[in-house]
């Protein structure tokens, strides 16, 4: 498996511009001596120069279409979900170690075998914002994974050259209350980011008690929180996975923006019978399309009595084609 790179995006362009905003503040006759900018002035038109290259970020050259080191859609992600730290809530924490990988390992032959041309990039993807039963100290349904959890699992993917993902489960929280603490790990190059509106409460209930949503304004600010790591740390664009498997659980899709510096995954993310499965990725996905499309497979529910779980040559051959591909 190919190892990622971190790709700059702007540094020369960074460099001069800086030095291009000190230059025009302030001018005077060519003899007279500039005062050095102070460290304050330096810091705002870093930040300055950052806003305009986060701007122009369309204009920056791409390849395919995308800013470099994008990985959609070129690539083909395919994931492990769930918590490490429980077996019952996914693949990803169903098996040892190594007995997890060498499954992830046979899993992702069997999608190069079914789309040969379109290479594959495994992933870890984890919960790392878990919904709750118990409302916690706050009152906001949720609860983090441990810190060391998070570096352990990080580490899996860097020594397995993988993509990493960190999912959210809002519970009564918001995105803003809980995206940064997770923003030292998306400064890493491979750690991309996925939400689950099933588990955004905005009434006010309980998780699990009926299927929460996000709107258009929550991926939105998803996006541009993304959107600003990837312009401060000049990292190749990250991935943004929003889960999905009713109409309601995603509302005024036709508002989400997109951004080069992010790649918008709309997933399909419910189980049942391959008809089903179908239906549902027609209704959802290809109906109400933003940017990218995933699919996912259940190992235990989708093949509950009377359905089976598809294969990777039935869902390569859905339209428009999933890029994003998650077991749980």
């Amino acid at each position: 498996m190919a190892s990622i790179r971190l790709f700059r995006l702007f540094p020369t362009r960074l460099r001069y511009g800086v030095a291009a905003l000190l230059l025009s503040v302030g001018c005077s006759a060519p003899q007279e001596k500039r005062a050095q900018p102070t460290p304050a002035e330096l810091a705002r038109a870093r930040q300055q120069q950052l806003h305009q290259d986060s701007l122009r970020a369309d204009s920056v050259a791409k390849v395919h279409g995308e800013l470099p080191g994008a990985i959609l859609p070129d690539s083909r992600i395919v994931a492990y979900y769930g918590n490490p730290l429980h077996k019952s809530m996914g693949i990803l924490g169903q098996y040892p170690q190594d007995e997890m990988l060498r499954r992830l390992s046979e899993q992702i032959e069997e999608w190069e075998a079914a789309d040969p041309k379109r290479p594959v990039r495994p992933a870890l993807h984890l919960t790392a914002i878990i919904a709750q039963r118990d409302s916690g100290a706050d009152g906001k349904y949720r609860a983090s994974l441990p810190d060391s959890t998070i570096r352990r699992m990080i580490a899996l993917g860097r020594q397995q050259h993988a993509l990493v993902f960190l999912d959210v489960q809002v519970g009564l929280s918001t995105l803003p209350q809980e995206l940064p603490r997770l923003a030292p790990y998306l400064r890493l190059p491979f750690v991309h980011l996925g939400i689950d509106p099933e588990f955004s409460m905005k009434s006010g209930r309980r998780p699990g008690t009926e299927v929460g949503e996000f709107d258009a304004q929550d991926v939105n600010y998803a996006r541009r929180f993304l959107a600003d790591i990837v312009s401060e740390y000049q990292l190749p664009p990250k991935v943004l996975v929003v889960h999905r498997f009713r109409q309601d659980m995603v509302t005024n899709y036709q508002d989400i923006k997109t951004d080069p510096r992010v790649q918008i995954v709309m997933d399909m993310d419910g189980w049942g019978t391959p008809k089903i499965k179908r239906g549902s990725y027609r209704k959802f996905i290809k109906q109400q399309p933003v940017e990218f499309a995933g699919f996912k497979l259940f190992y235990k529910n989708d093949r509950r009595p009377g359905s089976r779980l598809m294969t990777p040559a039935e869902v390569a051959a859905l339209d428009p084609k999933p890029l994003y591909i998650q077991y749980q």
